[in-house]
């Protein structure tokens, strides 16, 4: 019974696929992935538009496109967001492709970090699906939205890591600014008061 469970176990890892990557995207561009699926597949895509330029504090955003196989439609859009998530249940077989874009914009240090994850079709959000299998693949997908998130945070961490480095900056040199301008008024009111003290003789 053991021995069941376990190759059950491995089945159900081995019809779920994740994967995590971290692109570059060009100015005025866009970069397009695609993944092949069968009807009745969930595939999943969460995003995170981030800047690779290490003095930047500013939260890029950029568009997404999904289009069914063969680029006949687009199946789903989202449009100047920083971050998305998109869930489709495959309506046909074939290479659905997908687009990250940055055609409206000329800043050439933008990346975007995405994890795609998928199931072979199972209804996982069925109620009355008590068996060990669904059991296994809610558990996967529930993972798999845990990693999304800790994803975001990271992205969002150095955004605004960046955004508080370039507060600190700032303050600091207001506060250099300050001291000089409280130094030059000391040693213009000692010059001052020591010529007003001053006994002119005249002969």
């Amino acid at each position: 019974m053991k021995l069941n469970s376990i190759i059950l176990i491995i089945s159900c890892w081995l019809t779920t696929f994740t994967l995590g990557h971290n692109v570059l995207l060009p100015a005025y561009g866009r970069r397009c992935f695609f993944e092949k699926l069968s009807k009745g597949d969930e595939f999943s895509v969460s995003f995170q538009f981030g800047d690779r330029d290490p003095q930047s504090s500013n939260q890029l955003t950029g568009d997404f496109v999904l289009y069914t196989p063969g680029r006949t439609q687009v199946l789903q859009s989202i449009v100047n967001q920083a971050h998305g998530e998109v869930t489709i249940s495959a309506p046909d077989g074939g290479k659905f492709e997908y687009c990250f874009i940055n055609e409206n914009s000329n800043v050439q240090t933008k990346d975007v970090t995405f994890n795609i994850h998928g199931t072979v079709y199972v209804n996982v959000d069925d109620p009355n699906n008590e068996s060990l299998d669904g059991s296994v693949r809610t558990l996967s997908k529930l993972i798999k939205e845990v990693q999304n998130e800790q994803s975001y945070i990271v992205i969002r961490e150095r955004t605004h890591r960046n955004t508080a480095e370039s507060t600190n900056d700032r303050v600091k040199w207001w506060s250099i600014f300050q001291v000089g301008v409280v130094v030059a008024n000391s040693l213009f009111q000692i010059y001052y008061l020591k010529r007003f003290f001053e006994v002119t003789s005249y002969v």
